[in-house]
């Protein structure tokens, strides 16, 4: 036997065992030490894409400007307009509060402002209609802004029945308002939560959905040294929301999302299930490698020698790398998966070894001196497969290729120096009968005998499948590889649909408000924008003929919504008087008549005498439903009759601030046409702006330009994992057609797993397309072992002990990428499902092609 480096590093290891196990232990008690010390992790997702691309660079430049969308947005809704404002302006008071947790809250883009200037942004048409209609309604305010209580509730209603006995009214036109007071006074009865909308009598028309939906905007305090850098501020909002009983005292729903919130989500989703996942893995993983080994003290020494250097390789990583990120932290995941090999590689020929000789050290020495060359072969061929993506702009995957890449070598060594001593020292019995699997024999024969039509038929049958590559689809939204039921995704795509929110809106930074402008009307043009703002666009068109119309109406009706005096609040015998009159008003009016109006006023009556004849709590909850909502409703009136001229200058300064800096540069947000769920409709509405303004960003230029960088980094790392192992491969092997011969099957398989990604609908995202460039280093390790086992004259490969080592380690292996196919997060799932799915293919290439298509050995092996 020749003492190559590797026999004389496998003889100093087991003659000095001891030593070497006292040395490997000091390394890892340190590399632990080291690791739980400097341990950091930075959980700011723009830190995985290079800042030096060009739209890296402008987005980075517009984020300092406006830091603002590094936000958590808090999404109230409630049944009416004045509980959705009462209890957006109540946790608002609360959070302001708490600067411990925030640095900014705000309502959402001066909400309170818009809504007090409201009327002038209504057409001129529909102005005079709103006035006109609260004019009429004078008296009708006048009594209940100077009686706000049950009894002025009653004493109005009657005023419409006078009416209607007057011929001004008929009573089909008071059918609306008392079937609305009749639903709250019924809900009431029942102890069902209910509330009167005073905004939905005075407009006429139900709410819409967005008229019941308020947005308050903080910027919390982040901490990225943790996995969910806004968990404080979360739960802050949610302490104070559950403190204040929104939901019973306003029916109030309070959610979250925005950036900060999302990524914390998508960091808990991936967290969640890890720990069941991990004790799972480990256990299947011991299985396997109990089957593979066979004796409980060489499943010992492999699972020690996997410890130690997956500790020394967290250690090294976190020299290198400062912290982790996002992606990396997924190292040790590979690690397990790939690391292993080495050990099975090792061990399994290692009792192949022990079976024949006696000798358990000349047994270590003779399994160093047969897998030395293709582990280090495999190790260095994996290990560029992982290091190919340093060149590249993806640095998320580039710090977990170095990492993973240097692991790959310390796994190598370790199985070379610490695993033989373990050996040595545990000292497994020998092997009664041979390792390899002789009932495979037949299939050994089957494919010698007919080495040529397999081959053809294997390459006929990719060839036939190739035309299914075509449909193969990259999906670029990252939102597609979150949770859909995570509370911040769900309520994210809700929001989406509406365009008033602007959540898949294209940002511009434009040297001024008038460049920003023109910039807008031009933009404006295509068909693929549906509107474009900037600050100017909150300044309403028309507004001295506008004011002129909401002072004629606020002269009118400020004495009525001003009472000099406010009546004296009645007993609940006077509340239960009213009630009792109102009833036989309404019961009189519906005598003898047909209808919408009399139905909804033989309803409401038998609502009112039921409240009449219930306790007096019942009649106080009564007036919770109607009289908080009149105030609030009351006072917003006053507020809009009292709008004044918008400009520039009296904006909200919190407003200003969204829309222009301090220097002057203003933005522009242009908004997509079309279904805001549609990939190709966010592609085409990107590239259209682009193509006017080449230096907006946000929103879908930034999916459409990081999906362009991953995959140009994903290209750039195959073809770098292919030359690299190439090149090694022709230094190791020496021979073009050997190197052909390792190669095609892996080429193979990766164009096998393609046409399978199409078959079950996987299709290729920013997780899972990891795999295809692992796949070159990870399947060429398989392809080494038979490549150079072939090489040595071996036949018969399929029943050989390789062929065990090759299974079992390609079982762990995916294993541990199963793990993550369990995994609750949509993208982890992904890219676990396509690891495991193209390890099944290059493990099927490597076993079931491979010796096809190399043949015969050039010389039998004795």
């Amino acid at each position: 036997m020749q003492m190559t480096a590797a026999v004389r590093t496998i003889d100093f290891s087991t003659r000095y065992a001891w030593l070497t196990i006292a040395i490997a232990v000091g390394l890892t008690l340190a590399s632990i030490d080291y690791a739980i010390h400097h341990f950091a992790i930075n959980t700011d997702i723009n830190k995985l894409i290079s800042p030096e691309i060009d739209w890296r660079k402008r987005e980075i430049a517009f984020s300092e400007v406006f830091p603002q969308y590094d936000s958590i947005i808090v999404v109230v809704d409630a049944p009416t307009t004045e509980l959705v404002d009462e209890a957006t302006a109540t946790l608002v008071q609360h959070l302001s509060k708490r600067n411990d947790l925030f640095r900014s809250v705000s309502l959402a883009g001066g909400a309170s402002f818009f809504r007090q200037n409201a009327l002038l942004f209504q057409t001129p048409d529909q102005l005079r209609h709103i006035t006109e209609t609260l004019i009429l309604a004078k008296p009708l305010i006048e009594v209940l802004a100077s009686d706000p209580t049950l009894r002025g509730l009653t004493q109005t209603l009657s005023f419409g029945l006078m009416g209607v006995q007057g011929a001004h009214l008929k009573l089909d036109d008071l059918s609306r308002p008392m079937d609305a007071a009749a639903e709250v006074l019924e809900q009431v009865l029942h102890s069902q939560p209910a509330s009167f909308s005073w905004h939905v009598l005075l407009t006429g028309e139900l709410a819409k959905p967005s008229e019941l939906r308020r947005f308050i905007d903080l910027r919390p305090v982040l901490d990225y040294a943790a996995l969910e850098p806004g968990h404080r501020a979360t739960e802050g909002i949610r302490q104070t929301a559950s403190d204040l009983k929104l939901n019973s005292i306003f029916q109030a729903r309070v959610r979250l999302t925005g950036p900060v919130f999302m990524a914390d989500e998508e960091f808990a989703t991936v967290k969640e299930g890890a720990v069941l996942n991990g004790i799972i893995t480990g256990v299947i993983v011991l299985v396997i490698l109990w089957l593979a080994l066979g004796w409980g003290r060489i499943v010992i020494a492999v699972l020690i020698n996997l410890i130690i250097g997956l500790a020394i390789t967290a250690a090294v990583g976190m020299m290198m790398v400062g912290a982790l990120n996002l992606i990396s932290v997924y190292f040790a995941v590979l690690f397990v998966g790939l690391g292993v090999d080495f050990g099975i590689q090792f061990s399994v020929r290692f009792r192949a070894e022990h079976h024949e000789r006696n000798d358990l050290r000349e047994a270590l020495l003779l399994t160093g001196h047969r897998v030395a060359m293709p582990l280090v072969l495999a190790a260095c061929a994996t290990a560029a497969g992982f290091m190919s993506f340093l060149p590249t702009n993806y640095r998320g995957v580039s710090e977990l290729g170095l990492i993973a890449g240097v692991g790959m070598l310390i796994a190598f060594a370790t199985s070379m120096t610490v695993l033989p001593a373990l050996l040595r020292l545990l000292k497994p019995p020998n092997e009664s009968r041979p390792l390899g699997y002789p009932a495979l024999a037949p299939i050994d024969r089957f494919m010698e005998r007919h080495r040529v039509p397999i081959i053809i038929g294997t390459v006929l049958t990719l060839l036939a499948g190739s035309p299914l590559l075509y449909w193969l689809r990259f999906d670029f939204n990252p939102l597609n590889l979150r949770n859909p039921n995570a509370e911040s995704v769900a309520t994210f795509l809700e929001l989406r649909n509406d365009p008033a929110t602007g959540v898949n809106a294209i940002q511009v930074l434009t040297p001024s408000l008038s460049e920003a402008d023109i910039l807008a009307a031009k933009l404006r043009m295509l068909p693929e924008v549906s509107r474009t703002l900037t600050l100017a666009s909150f300044i309403p068109n028309g507004q001295d003929e506008k004011l002129s119309i909401v002072q004629n109406a606020a002269k009118e009706l400020q004495p009525a919504l001003n009472p000099a005096e406010v009546i004296r609040a009645p007993t609940d015998m006077e509340n239960v008087s009213a009630l009792n009159g109102l009833a036989e008003s309404l019961t009189r009016a519906a005598t003898n008549q047909n209808g919408d109006g009399a139905t909804a006023a033989r309803r409401l009556a038998d609502a009112v005498s039921a409240l009449a004849n219930a306790d007096h709590k019942m009649r106080e909850k009564a007036e919770a439903a109607f009289i908080p909502p009149l105030n609030v409703a009351l006072n917003e009136l006053r507020g809009l009759l009292a709008a004044q001229r918008v400009t520039l200058q009296n904006l909200p300064p919190e407003l200003v601030k969204l829309w222009m800096a301090a220097d002057g540069r203003a933005r522009v947000e242009v908004s997509p046409k079309g279904d805001p769920n549609d990939n190709e409709t966010l592609r085409s509405f990107a590239r259209a702006v682009l193509a006017v303004e080449p230096n907006a960003v946000a929103g879908p230029i930034s999916i459409l330009e990081s999906g362009r960088t991953i995959l140009t980094a994903f290209i750039e790392a195959g073809i770098w994992a292919l030359l690299s192992i190439t090149v090694l491969l022709w230094i190791a092997l020496r021979r073009i057609r050997d190197v052909l011969l390792t190669l095609i099957p892996l080429l193979l398989a990766g164009v096998l797993t393609l046409e399978i990604c199409v078959l079950i609908g996987l299709p290729l995202n920013f997780a899972n397309i990891i795999a295809l460039p692992l796949l070159l280093g990870v399947g060429v390790a398989f392809k080494i072992y038979y490549i150079m086992a072939w090489r040595e004259g071996q036949t018969n490969l399929l029943q050989s002990v390789l062929t065990r080592a090759v299974i079992f380690s390609a079982a762990t292996t995916a294993t541990a990428f199963g793990s993550l196919w369990l995994s609750s997060h949509p993208g982890t799932s992904s890219m676990g499902k396509l690891l495991a799915l193209s390890l099944i293919c290059t493990l099927a290439a490597a076993a079931l092609f491979q010796p096809v298509l190399m043949g015969k050995p050039r010389q039998i092996a004795d």
